[in-house]
């Protein structure tokens, strides 16, 4: 039986292989929900069977990104969604942190953006920010899957 077995579970497609793994989350934008966001995203980084460093670096810059959402997108009263959006390719995985708040850098906080958006940048190997039209704006990372120095 073992070995049938094992030949059978071979012929289901493995995650990593499937496009349709989009995940979406949607969450209100909450101090508490980030460890939500970082849980949800070690999980299926997890079942992608990614790297121990890349998944870091992908915690560590979601994180940053959804700080952002949490403490300069909306009025402290009534906080709007943070929309996370995970996308795996053969080469990549990317990730779009979405509000629909103020936008960047049009926040009252006098503390500024603090460690945030550099730090993301030092750590994806791309980072784009976007408007949302109608207000919000979008952080969006990629990071490739095979760093430099990893054996292929």
């Amino acid at each position: 039986m073992g070995s049938n077995a094992q030949t059978q579970l071979r012929t289901v497609t493995p995650l990593t292989d499937r496009t349709d793994t989009d995940v979406k989350l949607t969450l209100p934008a909450r101090p508490e929900n980030v460890s939500v966001i970082r849980h949800v995203l070690g999980a299926f980084a997890e079942a992608l069977r990614l790297p121990d460093d890349l998944v870091e670096d992908l915690r560590l810059a979601v994180t940053e990104a959804c700080t952002n959402v949490v403490r300069h997108a909306y009025p402290q009263e009534v906080p709007g969604p943070v929309e996370i959006t995970i996308r795996p390719t053969e080469d990549a995985v990317s990730v779009v942190v979405a509000d629909h708040g103020r936008g960047i850098g049009s926040s009252s906080d006098t503390n500024g953006p603090g460690l945030g958006l550099p730090l993301i940048a030092a750590i994806a190997d791309e980072v784009e920010l976007q408007p949302v039209p109608g207000g919000g704006s979008r952080v969006a990372m990629t990071f490739a899957r095979h760093r430099h120095g990893d054996a292929a």
